[in-house]
């Protein structure tokens, strides 16, 4: 299933909506098995409380258990590493509190090697009949390898490595499609087709996974900010926070509690 079936599903008719969270999930019950066997999607459902309801196998894992039991009733913040949980458990909070959709969030994620990994995420809310949020479903997929075989490749090659070698200066569009010899809007579809991101989320990418590296060392935070190429500690923050749930100093600091 594609995120976009996802969102149809959760929208669903507004006459046919179930009443109760319960019903919601009696309703996905026949879908599970499927959800079970997409390794590369994190398929879960959450309660008014950001509490998990459901989740397919693939998150089950990602949380270093072997059933889903354990994760019944427990938020993100619960599950997750110190450095991310609870900032997933915040915009849970926001999707819930605020009825916020989330579409094609570029997130970073820690797997079992702490290495970081990358996905894109999506939440929606649930409703019932009333109008009442009852819950929300959402989907983390990871970022896929890119499509070497799309005729634009060689020219976004060149692109993703100049935005890799350079991300720690400034980066125009500019610069990048005199790179690839295409105009901005080419770029911008052929890179979400190749690389299933923005050429800014590519640059966020580049920036944030140094910045990972970096704050497990005891640099300075402001200097972390200026090797990834950001022009003050407040922009790399409110970046950092955006796709992380922490600002750096908190970042850092529950690394080291962990």
């Amino acid at each position: 299933m594609t995120p976009n079936a996802f969102a149809m599903l959760c929208q669903g008719d507004e006459q046919r909506r179930p009443e109760t969270i319960e019903e919601w999930l009696a309703g996905v019950a026949p879908l599970l098995p499927v959800l079970d066997v997409i390794p590369n999607a994190a398929i879960f459902i959450k309660d008014v409380e950001a509490r998990y309801l459901s989740a397919n196998h693939t998150l089950v894992q990602r949380c270093g258990q072997k059933q889903l039991q354990p994760l019944l009733g427990k938020t993100s913040a619960e599950v997750f590493p110190a450095q991310l949980g609870p900032g997933y458990t915040e915009q849970d909070r926001r999707v819930l509190e605020q009825g916020l959709v989330l579409e094609n969030q570029l997130e970073l994620h820690l797997y079992k090697n702490r290495e970081p990994g990358w996905c894109l995420t999506y939440k929606w809310p649930l409703y019932n009949r009333k109008g009442e949020i009852i819950g929300l479903m959402g989907i983390s997929v990871d970022l896929q390898s890119a499509s070497n075989t799309h005729p634009a490749y060689q020219h976004l090659a060149a692109v993703d490595e100049y935005i890799r070698a350079h991300f720690n200066h400034p980066i125009t569009m500019g610069e990048l499609t005199r790179i690839a010899g295409i105009s901005a809007a080419q770029l911008e579809r052929h890179c979400k087709r190749v690389f299933h991101l923005t050429p800014r989320q590519m640059i966020h990418k580049a920036r944030l996974e140094h910045a990972h590296r970096l704050l497990h060392t005891k640099m300075p935070i402001t200097d972390v900010a200026l090797q990834c190429g950001y022009t003050d500690h407040s922009a790399f923050s409110r970046q950092f926070k955006a796709l992380t749930g922490f600002t750096p100093r908190q970042y850092r600091q529950a690394t080291e509690q962990s």
